[in-house]
């Protein structure tokens, strides 16, 4: 590698280092991450006149941030879920089998290694909820009428409300106005975290009517409790539709009414997203309808579609069905439940390499049964199908250390001569058949794997909380002890022995301070991603021995004939 060439990779990768430990600090002071996510919704979409009722049809139906007076508590294998009667809507989601998770940086690097409290001692997860600082909550009704909407009282009729060993619970609510009597069944499946809404409406008010069924997330604009202050993710509504797929929505746009999504259709779905979590209405396909999103007070938010459910004369009744789903971003279970609901899972812009890394982890996951281990495959699997070209440039750097006296010879019979002194070098290149920026690639290549690896350690909740070996409990989270940015530092100067040694003695200097740079900034990386960089640098280590006891051997032979 030419003499500008290390320089201009050397201070690129010093570049970066800076860049990502000041985006950082940028995050921990609570501002928005370069790499954030914004919202991608652009398109123009015509307000046409509809005969269904419109999202204005509930303004009146605001919620309370109190507490429920008088709750039904349902108990699964999976969540606890709250009941208001008012409304019978839900009011409370609590993920039995996920614990929360504490931000290490609240604590310092000296508190994660002294007090960080054990995750058995958080609590678990809460996604919908009514609380102080919280107001979250999952919505139904009827519009277009005098009917029973979320502000009525409706009766409890089963009694049941444990799942117990069974496979299925069905919870039924019931309310009457008007002459409409509203049924609404909740079926919650054993190993399921969605649940089957049915909504039956029985016509006894003697005229036909034509109400529409509403179904909506209600949320404050507050980012979750708990979330790390060290990088930015996407919290905030989203819908789905064939037409115009996942279309992200800024709380503040909604406030202002710039808020830009497929507003007609007859399909797809809206969700709440946030870290790991989602909560999503999925109405039967096929269903003419009308999504919305408004501010119904400050700092609160409403998202929902209207679904027409036709003329019903006197006496008779019609059950319309939905899912409404709450729990983790569990993308295999997201993707049975509607097309495009796994999109919920946010790996910034480099979804299109992030997806199929996600894959192959989750197939190695299958035959290994530990991600740690799966980590250290994907890698092996990266380090094969790039070998041919890493091969080549250590090959480069092998022959370079070799010629290294020869170069710092030419140096100084040329150094007054700089255009001369670069024919000479290139000579030397051609002659001893090294590639000067053959090198760099190596790394180049590994660098859009390492980033889109980021977003997956970040974004998939499969990851969150998985142990590796020994003191490496949580994956998704910085090494607790900085075990494995040590070894990592340590590898990096094992790799600086192996290259050519720059004859610019600044140059060499930075070699040296590098690694430092380099564990110090892995110090707040998950430490699924330390452990792949590791990994690679082992096995990068072993190649590049490997080829330079090649050539040396190469080279004397060719002496000794």
């Amino acid at each position: 590698m030419g003499k500008d060439m290390q320089r201009a990779l050397l201070w690129a990768i010093l570049f970066t280092s800076c860049f990502l430990l000041w985006d950082n600090y940028q995050v921990y002071k609570g501002e928005k991450s370069f790499f954030h996510t914004e919202a991608v919704e652009q398109q123009a979409v015509a307000d046409a006149a509809s005969s269904v009722p419109t999202g204005k049809d509930i303004d009146a139906t605001v919620p309370s941030a109190v507490a429920v007076k008088d709750p039904v508590v349902v108990e699964t294998d999976r969540m606890k879920v709250t009941f208001d009667r008012e409304g019978a809507v839900i009011v409370g989601t609590e993920m039995t089998l996920i614990p929360r998770q504490a931000d290490w940086t609240e604590v310092g690097l000296a508190g994660l290694i002294l007090d960080r409290k054990p995750a058995e001692n958080l609590g678990n997860v809460d996604l919908l909820e009514i609380t102080k600082n919280r107001t979250y909550v999952a919505q139904s009704g009827l519009v277009g009428g005098n009917f029973p909407n979320h502000k009525d009282q409706y009766k409890l009729v089963s009694q049941k409300l444990s799942m117990g060993d069974a496979d299925k619970l069905d919870v039924i609510f019931e309310a009457t106005k008007g002459g409409v009597t509203v049924k609404k069944t909740y079926t919650f499946n054993r190993g399921h975290y969605g649940i089957d809404v049915s909504t039956e409406v029985v016509n006894n008010s003697g005229v036909a009517i034509q109400p529409s069924a509403y179904y909506q997330l209600t949320r404050d604009g507050g980012k979750p409790e708990g979330e790390s202050s060290m990088y930015s993710t996407y919290t905030g509504p989203a819908f789905y539709s064939d037409e115009e797929k996942f279309q992200k929505l800024e709380f503040g746009d909604i406030a202002d009414n710039s808020a830009s999504f497929e507003k007609f259709t007859n399909n797809g779905w809206l969700a709440m997203v946030q870290h790991h979590f989602v909560s999503a209405w999925v109405p039967a396909n096929g269903e003419e309808r009308e999504n919305y999103a408004r501010e119904v007070s400050k700092n609160l938010y409403s998202v929902g579609t209207l679904v027409k459910l036709g003329t019903i004369e006197s006496g008779k009744s019609v059950t319309d069905k939905a899912v409404l789903y709450s729990g983790p971003q569990d993308q295999d279970r997201l993707e049975q439940i509607a097309p495009g609901l796994e999109l919920v899972v946010d790996y910034g812009w480099l979804t299109f390499l992030a997806k199929p890394i996600y894959w192959l982890l989750s197939f190695l996951y299958g035959i290994v049964g530990n991600w740690g281990w799966a980590i250290v495959l994907l890698t092996c699997i990266v380090k094969a199908i790039l070998y041919p070209v890493s091969a080549a440039g250590y090959r480069s750097m092998a022959r370079m250390k070799e010629v290294t006296p020869r170069m710092k010879q030419l140096q100084d019979r040329y150094k007054d001569d700089k255009q001369r002194l670069n024919q000479a070098m290139m000579e030397l290149y051609r002659t001893e058949k090294i590639n000067p920026v053959g090198g760099c690639l190596p790394i180049m290549l590994q660098i859009p794997v390492f980033l889109a690896l980021y977003w997956v350690l970040q974004g998939s909740v499969e990851l969150r909380g998985a142990p590796w070996v020994l003191w490496v409990h949580d994956l998704a989270m910085p090494d607790p002890w900085f075990v494995l940015p040590a070894i990592m530092a340590v590898t990096m100067f094992l790799q600086i022995l192996l290259n050519p040694k720059p004859t610019d003695p600044t140059q060499a200097r930075m070699m040296y301070i590098m690694p430092i740079v380099f564990s110090v900034m892995f110090f707040v990386f998950a430490s699924g991603l330390v452990l792949y960089w590791l990994t690679n640098n082992v096995l990068s280590i072993l190649q590049q021995w490997w080829i330079n006891k090649t050539i040396a051997a190469e080279r004397a032979k060719r002496l000794q004939s």
